[in-house]
């Protein structure tokens, strides 16, 4: 029976014949140019080479890569329990561009420039907003380049990770996609602390304030305009350095090594920050604006962490701990005579086992814990008179605060497609005191209540 002209099956014999036909019509025509098939050829391969994108400069190599990291993000707040979908800011969305070149047989130059993506921000996503933020926004995350020696180590400036950054988050595991141990705020950090029997304030107070303004562990560092240094390794040692903008610095030191089927990573790093200007910003030791107070900024701290894996039964474990001491805190009207704490604290691990159970890849299953306790906030993050946490009539501003949460995850390699699928649950609960901004009266908050959160996704590499 003849298909009907307009069903696919009637077109198939149609397109195969024309195909024939078109192939051998092509054969003939290349066999009648004779020799001028090839100059016309590589005229057209010229012409292609030409509109290309390709590298500005042949000396230096150039490598793409980045990864997708997108999630569910379910949560509870005690009231309200809702899901959305958000980039996982443990290990956020990103792109990037990096190359090397070769000047001689000790030293070489190289540059790295990455672009990080949030389509929805699982550290400030809250009860009332979604995406926690502008949707899709995009930062620079590094803007650097160096010169490295194998006699003399390496030297960058710009934008660029330096020794303080990670230095609380050693993990030989790779969980760090899923969730850094030392990391609380990544997982809702953006979420209004909710008192008891009462719905969230939009007007509220985000519980990532908590932890010393930033959210960010007491002796973490971040990416900073810097000048750095790293010496070469020595029997698994480096020394690291940075100086950033107005009078911030950072020392420290890495170590890595294998003793049989033991591997061990560990850093400790100092930081000290006495700049006005936010890109000289450690993260956790502030940078500060004069004006409020009237004197420079004057912060530092210290941060830690190690690391251990058996590569033969796959157990590990984690450490991580620091602090920070903000002397401005002094200079605050609000704290003036009330002994308030100025040192910020926390420590926090993770154990679990990494093994091999069937071919996909490795599967990890791990357990996480966080303390955090410190003393007054002197940056403006007060509750409002009329937010539910808050016990006075008036603002009232931190007086002192703890956050705490326990969680236990899974992540599965997919060795085949570069990715990780990961589930992880956390609940959270904290302690807070508040000063009233007018009386200088300090009490309890109103009780609290705990937030839940699981976040299930994949991170896949490219």
């Amino acid at each position: 029976m003849v298909g009907v002209i307009g069903s696919s099956a009637g077109w198939m014999p149609i397109l195969a014949a024309g195909g024939i036909l078109f192939a051998g019509s092509v054969t003939v025509q290349a066999a009648d140019l004779g020799g001028d098939c090839c100059a016309d050829l590589e005229e057209r391969i010229a012409d292609l080479e030409a509109t290309t994108v390709r590298k500005g400069s042949r000396n230096v190599s150039l490598t793409v890569y980045g990864k997708v990291n997108q999630a569910v993000m379910f949560w509870d707040d005690g009231q309200e329990e809702n899901a959305y979908v958000v980039t996982n800011d443990a290990s956020r969305t990103r792109f990037g561009f990096k190359g090397k070149a070769k000047i001689s047989d000790d030293w070489s130059a190289y540059f790295k420039i990455e672009i990080g993506i949030r389509t929805a921000n699982s550290k400030r996503s809250n009860q009332f907003d979604p995406i926690g933020g502008e949707k899709g926004a995009l930062d620079t995350r590094h803007a650097e380049w160096g010169l490295e020696s194998k006699t003399w180590g390496k030297f960058g400036v710009g934008l660029q990770k330096n020794i303080t950054k990670d230095i609380t988050k050693a993990n030989l595991a790779g969980t760090g996609d899923v969730g850094k141990y030392s990391d609380a705020e990544d997982y809702g950090g953006g979420f209004f602390l909710v008192a008891k029997g009462s719905p969230a304030s939009p007007d509220g107070l985000q519980w990532r304030r908590l932890i010393a303004r930033t959210g960010s562990a007491p002796g973490e560092g971040d990416r900073i305009d810097s000048v750095t240094y790293y010496t070469p390794e020595w029997h698994g040692f480096k020394i690291g350095a940075a100086w950033g903008g107005d009078d911030a610095g950072a020392i420290g030191a890495l170590y890595e090594n294998k003793f049989g089927t033991i591997e061990v990573e560990a850093g400790i790093a100092y930081m000290q920050n006495t700049s006005n200007i936010d890109t000289a910003d450690f993260h956790g030791c502030p940078s500060n604006d004069p004006t409020i107070f009237g004197n420079d900024a004057d912060c530092q701290g210290v941060g830690g962490s190690i690391s251990i894996l058996d590569t033969h039964s796959g157990l590990y474990a984690n450490f991580g701990a620091g602090q920070m001491w903000d002397d401005n805190i002094r200079f605050n009207p609000i704290f003036v005579g009330t002994g308030v704490d100025n040192t910020y604290k926390f420590w926090a691990a993770e154990t679990g086992i990494q093994q091999q159970w069937h071919p996909l890849g490795k599967t990890t299953i791990f357990g996480q814990y966080y303390k955090y306790w410190g003393g007054g906030i002197t940056q403006e993050v007060e509750p409002n008179a009329d937010d539910p946490i808050n016990p006075f009539v008036n603002e009232a501003s931190i007086f002192s605060s703890e956050v705490r949460y326990w969680g236990a995850g899974v992540m599965q390699k997919i060795d085949a497609a570069e990715m990780k699928l990961y589930g992880l649950y956390r609940n959270y609960d904290f302690d807070l005191t508040l000063i009233d901004n007018t009386t200088g009266v300090v009490a309890a908050s109103n009780p609290l209540e705990n937030f839940q959160v699981l976040m299930t996704g994949a991170v896949i590499y490219f």
